[in-house]
C-alpha cells in the first residue's frame, strides 16, 4: 500500500494524507496532481506493508519525495 503524503516547506508538521493506493503510478500522479501549481508544497510517497515495530508503529519506506 502506498500512502501519498502533501508537505509544505518539507515540514513534517504541516503533512497531510492526500490518498491511499495500491499502484504507484496511480500515487505518483495524485501527488504530482495534489502540489500542482503550488511551489511552496512537495509530496512524499510512503510504502507500508501493514508490519508494525515492538512499538506498535507501522513499519515505513519512502518511495519516492519531491524537491
Amino acid at each position: 500500500m502506498y500512502h501519498v503524503y502533501r508537505e509544505r516547506n518539507h515540514s513534517e508538521f504541516s503533512r497531510a494524507l492526500v490518498g491511499e493506493f495500491t499502484d504507484l503510478d496511480e500515487a505518483r500522479a495524485c501527488a504530482q496532481k495534489a502540489i500542482a501549481g503550488k511551489d511552496d508544497y512537495n509530496y512524499i510517497i510512503i510504502e507500508t506493508d501493514g508490519h508494525v515495530n515492538n512499538y506498535g508503529d507501522l513499519i515505513t519506506t519512502v518511495i519516492e519525495e519531491s524537491d
